[in-house]
Order: structure tokens, then sequence, then C-alpha cells
């Protein structure tokens, strides 16, 4: 999911005020996805890994979107690792190090949840698996060693927005269309802190609409 970012923003208009970058070298253009995951059409730049990486790490990134598989309570996260599989890290640890800002963006529950997009918001048909859990098989991102820096971290789904608030995953906005109770709570394993004042999801990016983001002024709709 954190691929299809740089797509939106180029969709928008707003590839001359927001750069991507992948661990591969490419800056500026579309990253490609699945297998092709690590190329990019377009780049106005390519750098060799090594110093991407040490860019990563220095902080010369803005915000950095990345995908997850497990959170727990307190908001670490395992990206990637499962017990009957090897899979490595990759950039993950350098980058969520060197970023002030963090999203986690992927689907609320694993597998192949069935899920409609309609007029009056989300229709959920059959749910998957549990991806917000109590204890995940592995941690790559802490929040306890993350927390003296100060970043800012959001976790974002199709039918939920939660936010690293005092140390706990809290609740702060849901999509339209979602029972918070049966599709939301029933599907974790722990209960999120609430935000006193829950939003709901803009309605706009469930449309088949561009949202104007590089309009200044009211928003500017305009269809694909």
């Amino acid at each position: 999911m954190p691929a299809e970012v740089p797509a939106v923003l180029n969709d928008e208009g707003l590839k001359d005020y927001v750069y991507s970058t992948v661990e591969a070298g490419p800056w500026g253009g579309v990253p490609l996805k699945g297998s092709d995951f690590g190329l990019s059409m377009g780049p106005f730049a390519i750098i060799p890994l090594p110093d991407q990486f040490t860019l990563y790490e220095g902080g010369m990134i803005d915000l950095a979107v990345l995908g997850f598989m497990e959170v727990d309570p307190y908001g670490n996260v395992n990206p990637s690792s499962l017990p009957d599989k090897i899979t490595g890290p990759g950039g993950f640890p350098v980058i969520v190090s060197g970023s002030p800002r963090i999203i986690f963006a992927g689907a609320f529950t694993s597998g192949k949840p069935d899920i409609k997009v309609t007029m009056d918001g989300l229709k959920i048909i059959s749910e998957g698996g549990k991806k917000f859990v109590k204890n995940p098989y592995k941690i790559l991102f802490s929040t306890n060693q993350m927390d003296g820096r100060k970043k800012e971290i959001t976790y974002i789904t199709e039918r939920a927005v939660f936010k690293l608030i005092s140390g706990n995953v809290t609740l702060v906005e849901i999509a339209p269309g979602v029972d918070i109770e049966k599709d939301i709570m029933d599907m974790m394993e722990f209960r999120p802190k609430v935000s006193q004042a829950i939003n709901e999801m803009d309605r706009a990016i469930f449309l088949n609409w561009r949202l104007g983001l590089s309009k200044k002024g009211p928003r500017h709709q305009q269809k694909i």
C-alpha cells in the first residue's frame, strides 16, 4: 500500500512538491509495485544504495510511509517476520530510525477480506485475520526505543486511523459505514485507547475523484 502514495501524489499534481524515494536509490518518479518494487518510473536521480541509506539514517527524509504486518497495544511493529519463513527486514530499521514522522499503512486485517467501497462508505462482507495483536512474532520497530526522539507515528488502514499517543495505540478516525465494535474492536486482540474527539475519515477519499490537493481554497474535485 505505501507504494501507492507517490502515484496518488503524481495524480494530484504534487510531484514537484513531494519527492519520493525507495531504498534502491531512485529519487522522484513513481515507484513500481509488486515484484517490481524497488524500481521507479521517471526518477530525476538514482544514487548508490549505501548513500541512500546514509541519507535515511541521517534524517534527510521528512516522512516515511511503510507497511506493517502486526502492531501491538504500544505501537510496536512487525513488518514482515513469520514463524515459517525467513524474511529479512530490508531497509525498514534504517528508515524508521531516521524519519521524524512515520505512517504505517496497510489493510486492517490479513488474508483476503471482502470489502466493498460504496457511496455510503465501506461495506465489509467477510473478514481476514487479526493484525493488531497482543504479542507480535517479532518486533522490528520498538516505540520504547523511539519515544526519546519524539517521532510522530500514525497507523492508517482502510477502516480506521490510529495514532501513538502517550505510548498507546489510540483510535482517532473511522471510515464511513464502519461499526466501531463489530468492524474494529472485535477484529483486534486488544482494545485500543479511543480519542475523546473521534472523527470520520474524509468521505472524499472513498470516491473515484481526484481530491484537488494541489488547489488552494475549497476542495476542487475532478473525476478520474
